[in-house]
C-alpha cells in the first residue's frame, strides 16, 4: 500500500488544506518515500501545486506522468536519484535542487538546463546565462558537427531508392558512429554530449529521411486535461504574481516619461537643466545605464509604509569555480546580497526577484561579505559552496549557507556594533570584523562539516585610535597589510600572522591635504582600491575624493610603529559639496571605475581608464585639476503609493565585476538597480 494518501497530502500542505486542488505548497520530506509511492493518479489532482519538497527520501527516479502543470519549485535533496530526464514533464519549473544525490553528476546538470526552458536556479545558483549557452550555442555547434559527420561518412552509402531495411541499417550505424566520433567540450561532459548528439542525430534523420525513431528520452505527456488550468487572463496572472512577490518586490513605480538621460561632466555647484542632460555631445559620453528595478524589500515587519530603514551594504555573489561555473560564457554573477534593518536579502538583478530573505528581529545589519568554502558532503565528496557573513548592531557575525537556505552558526565577535566585514581574497576562512569598540579582529571561521559543526578562532586584534568605518586589504600583499578608514583618519597595519604579537597598534597614519597644510585628523568614510596600487578614499572634506598611491606613500621596509606618512596624491575627484558623512564609495577594478552616491539620490561615476597608465609610471605626476565625473545618474521621479518618497541619500553603490549592473542602496528603504545598456 502506498505511503501517500489524500489525508497525508492535506496534512502536509503548507498551510494545511481541505482540498487537494487548493494546495500550492507541499512538504513530503523525510517520509522514506520510494518512487512507487508517487501515485500519478493522486498527484494529478494537485493542479495548482507550485512548490514541492521531496528531500530526504529514497527516490531513485521520477514517474513519467505526475501531471503537476503549475510546478515552479522542486527540492529533491538527499535522495538516490539516478536520472533527471523525467523532470522535463514540469516545463514551468524555475527552481530545482537535488544536492546529495550521489549518482547525479555535472552531466545531469546540463541535461536539466537543456530540458527545462524556464529553469533559473539550479542547486541555489543562477544558471540563466549558462543555460542559454547550453540550449543555443552548444546545440548549434553539435548540430553542425552531426550534419558534417553524416555528409562525410554516410550520405553516399544510401542508394537513391532505398528500402526500410537499408534505412534501419544506416540509422543504427550512424547513431553508433556519431556518438563515438563527435566530440565537443571538456571530457567531464562527455555523457551529456553523447546524449545530445544522439538526440540531434535522431531529429536529423527523422527530418531528412522521414524515419520514425524511438528515443531513450521520456515521451512528452499529454496535457489536455490541464489546459484549462493555464488559461488565465493577463490581469489574473498579474494578480497571482503580485500575491507572491508584493512584500519584497517593488512597491515603487517609475513614470517612464520621467526617466531622464543622465548628464556628463557637470559642475556640482551648477543647476543642471533637462536640455543639458539630453545633448548629443553628452550622449556620446553616456554610459547608457538605465533604471531597471526599485525594490522595497527590507521593511521592518514587512510594512509597506517603511521608508525609514537605512540600507548599508551590498556585495555580488562570487561565481563558483567548480562544476558548471567553469563555462566561459558565465562571466559575472547577477545575484547580489543586500543588508539593512533587520534583514539580509538575495536579489536577482535582472528580474528584480528577491530570491531569499534572512531576518533577525532584534538586529540591524550593517555589512555583508561572501566567501567560497570547499565543504565535505555526507558521502565524503567535496563541493564548493558560497557562504555569506552578515553583521551589525549586536556585534555578532551570522554565517549563512545560502544554497541550503540555512544560517548554520554565529560568532560573537565584539561587544559593540560591527561597522564592516570583509574576507581575505587568499585565505577563504579568514574574516576581518571592524567594530565600534575601536578594534579590528581577524577570525578563522573554519569549514563546517556535513552536520554544520564548525570551530571559529580569533587570530589577531588590531587596535584603532577611533571607530573603523571601512577596511581594505592591499591587493599586492593581502596577507601582510590592511588599510582602514576611521573616524579619526586613515591607518595601516601589518597583519602578517608569523609575527608573535596577537594584539597590534597601527603601523602608519596617513596625512592628506587640508587647505594650506597636511592633516591626519579627518573622518575617512570611503576607502577602496582601484587597482593594485591606486587607493580611493573619501574624507570629511566636502566635495573631494582623493586618489593616491599605496606603493609611493608607504615604505614596506620602514621600521617603527605609528609613523605619520604623507599620502602621495595622484588626483582629486570632483564630488558633491555636501558635508554629510557615511555616503561611501566603491570601485570596479576590471573597468577602472569609481562610484559614489550623494545626498540627492544621484550616483557619480568616474571612468579613470585614461589616467591609470600615467599614474602607474614611476614619475607619474599629480593631475593638476580635479577630475569631473564621467556621468551622474540622477534619481528618477518615483511614486510610492501615489506620493514621492522623502529626501533620498545614497548610502552605498556597488557594481558587479563586469559592470553590467549597478546596485544603489538608499536611506529610504529603496534598493535601486540600474543596468548598463
Amino acid at each position: 500500500m502506498s505511503k501517500i494518501t489524500t489525508e497525508l497530502l492535506l496534512e502536509r500542505a503548507v498551510p494545511r488544506s481541505t482540498r487537494l486542488r487548493k494546495i500550492e505548497t507541499l512538504n513530503l520530506s523525510k517520509l522514506q518515500l520510494k518512487t512507487g509511492d508517487l501515485d500519478p493518479r493522486l498527484f494529478s489532482r494537485l493542479r495548482h501545486l507550485q512548490k514541492l519538497d521531496l528531500s530526504d527520501n529514497l527516490l531513485d527516479k521520477f514517474p513519467s506522468s505526475l501531471t503537476l502543470p503549475d510546478l515552479r519549485v522542486l527540492n529533491c535533496n538527499n535522495n538516490k536519484l539516478e536520472d533527471v530526464t523525467a523532470l522535463k514533464q514540469f516545463p514551468l519549473l524555475e527552481e530545482l535542487t537535488y544536492e546529495n544525490n550521489v549518482y547525479l553528476t555535472l552531466n545531469d546538470d546540463y541535461k536539466v538546463m537543456f530540458l527545462l526552458q524556464n529553469l533559473r536556479l539550479l542547486n541555489g545558483k543562477d544558471i540563466t546565462k549558462l543555460a542559454n549557452h547550453v540550449r543555443c550555442a552548444n546545440s548549434r555547434k553539435l548540430t553542425s558537427k552531426v550534419t558534417a559527420h553524416w555528409k562525410k561518412f554516410f550520405r553516399d552509402q544510401l542508394p537513391e531508392k532505398y528500402t526500410a531495411e537499408q534505412v534501419k541499417s544506416i540509422k543504427e550505424q550512424f547513431l553508433k558512429s556519431v556518438q563515438t566520433n563527435v566530440v565537443y567540450g571538456p571530457s567531464s561532459l562527455s555523457e551529456f554530449t553523447r546524449w545530445r548528439v544522439k538526440m540531434i542525430a535522431e531529429e536529423f534523420l527523422a527530418y531528412s529521411l522521414g524515419v520514425e525513431l524511438n528515443s531513450d528520452t521520456e515521451p512528452e505527456e499529454k496535457t489536455d486535461e490541464n489546459e484549462e488550468e493555464s488559461t488565465e487572463s493577463p490581469k489574473e496572472a498579474a494578480e497571482d504574481v503580485a500575491q507572491v512577490v508584493h512584500i519584497c518586490d517593488p512597491l515603487v513605480t517609475v513614470t517612464p516619461t520621467k526617466r531622464k538621460r543622465n548628464h556628463s561632466k557637470s559642475s556640482p555647484g551648477k543647476k543642471r537643466s533637462k536640455t543639458q542632460a539630453n545633448t548629443e555631445e553628452e550622449a556620446a559620453e553616456d554610459v547608457s545605464a538605465e533604471p531597471l528595478h526599485f525594490l522595497q524589500c527590507h521593511s521592518k515587519g514587512n510594512s509597506r509604509e517603511d521608508f525609514k530603514t537605512q540600507l548599508w551594504s551590498c556585495v555580488f555573489e562570487p561565481v563558483l569555480d567548480s562544476g558548471a561555473r567553469k563555462d566561459p560564457i558565465v562571466s559575472s554573477s547577477r545575484t547580489v546580497a543586500t543588508c539593512g534593518g533587520e534583514s539580509v536579502c538575495l536579489i536577482d538583478c535582472e528580474t528584480g526577484t528577491v530570491l531569499k530573505k534572512y531576518k533577525v528581529a532584534t538586529e540591524e545589519f550593517f555589512s555583508v561579505a561572501w566567501t567560497t568554502l570547499t565543504m565535505v558532503l555526507s558521502d565524503s565528496r567535496k563541493k564548493a559552496h558560497n557562504i555569506l557573513a552578515a553583521a551589525g548592531r549586536r556585534g555578532i557575525v551570522k554565517l549563512i549557507h545560502v544554497a541550503a537556505d540555512f544560517c548554520y552558526g554565529e560568532i560573537k565577535a565584539h561587544k559593540k556594533p560591527i561597522a564592516t566585514v570583509c574576507f581575505s581574497p587568499t585565505q577563504e576562512t579568514h574574516l576581518f570584523t571592524a567594530s565600534y569598540d575601536k578594534r579590528i579582529a581577524l577570525w578563522d571561521i573554519g569549514i563546517p562539516d556535513c552536520d554544520y559543526n564548525f570551530k571559529a578562532s580569533q587570530l589577531l586584534v588590531l587596535e584603532t585610535a577611533s571607530t573603523p568605518l571601512r577596511i581594505a586589504l592591499v591587493p599586492t600583499c593581502p596577507e601582510q597589510y590592511l588599510l582602514a578608514g576611521c573616524e579619526g583618519g586613515c591607518f595601516a597595519w601589518n597583519i602578517k600572522l608569523d609575527k608573535g604579537q596577537k594584539s597590534r597598534p597601527f603601523e602608519a597614519i596617513f596625512q592628506f591635504p587640508d587647505e594650506e597644510s597636511m592633516t591626519t585628523s579627518h573622518r575617512v568614510d570611503g576607502l577602496a582600491f582601484l587597482n593594485d596600487d591606486v587607493v580611493v578614499s573619501k574624507s570629511s572634506k566636502p566635495g573631494c575624493i582623493y586618489l593616491w598611491s599605496w606603493s609611493r606613500s608607504f615604505d614596506t621596509k620602514g621600521k617603527g610603529c605609528q609613523r605619520t606618512i604623507s599620502a602621495v596624491i595622484l588626483a582629486e575627484l570632483e564630488w558633491s559639496t555636501t558635508d554629510m558623512s557615511y555616503l561611501t564609495l566603491s570601485t570596479c577594478p576590471a573597468r577602472e571605475y569609481v562610484f559614489c552616491g550623494d545626498e540627492k539620490g544621484s550616483v557619480w561615476m568616474y571612468n579613470l581608464s585614461s589616467y591609470t597608465t600615467a599614474w602607474g609610471s614611476a614619475k607619474g605626476k599629480r593631475s593638476e585639476r580635479r577630475i569631473s565625473p564621467t556621468q551622474i545618474l540622477t534619481w528618477p521621479e518615483l511614486r510610492v503609493n501615489g506620493e514621492q518618497p522623502p529626501e533620498i541619500l545614497v548610502n552605498n553603490v556597488v557594481a558587479d565585476p563586469a559592470f553590467t549592473y549597478l546596485v544603489v542602496l538608499t536611506s529610504v528603504n529603496i534598493t535601486a538597480i540600474w543596468k548598463k545598456s
